[in-house]
């Protein structure tokens, strides 16, 4: 197909002028500075779904009425939320970490 818009090339800083005209803030951001600030918002994110399903797990836990098969779920869903906050802590220390090591900015 000669109309494809692959085979006739894209011109990035025609279309990086563009997305800044109309006010699109990462026009001429490089992939890495994007990341950066999309993490931000991915911590806290994971923060509220830690807190949210800390408290479906405990409200689970104290409604099981001593039924060993809503005990167990609900403790299923407390170990995940605890073992998904060890991730998290993880993660943001080890980002923590690059940035002094390497000298970078990620988590601004």
């Amino acid at each position: 197909m000669k109309g494809n818009l692959l085979a006739q090339g894209i011109n990035f800083s025609q279309l990086n002028q563009t997305l800044q005209g109309m006010g699109f803030r990462y026009a001429a951001s490089t992939p890495g500075e994007i990341i950066s600030e999309v993490i931000k918002y991915i911590f806290i994110i994971a923060g509220l779904a830690l807190f949210g399903f800390l408290i479906w797990g405990g409200f689970e836990f104290l409604t099981s009425a001593g039924d060993p098969d809503r005990v167990k779920a609900a403790q299923g869903k407390l170990t995940g939320a605890i073992a998904g906050f060890l991730i998290i802590f993880a993660a943001y220390w080890l980002a923590q970490i690059l940035e002094i090591i390497f000298g970078l900015e990620i988590l601004g």
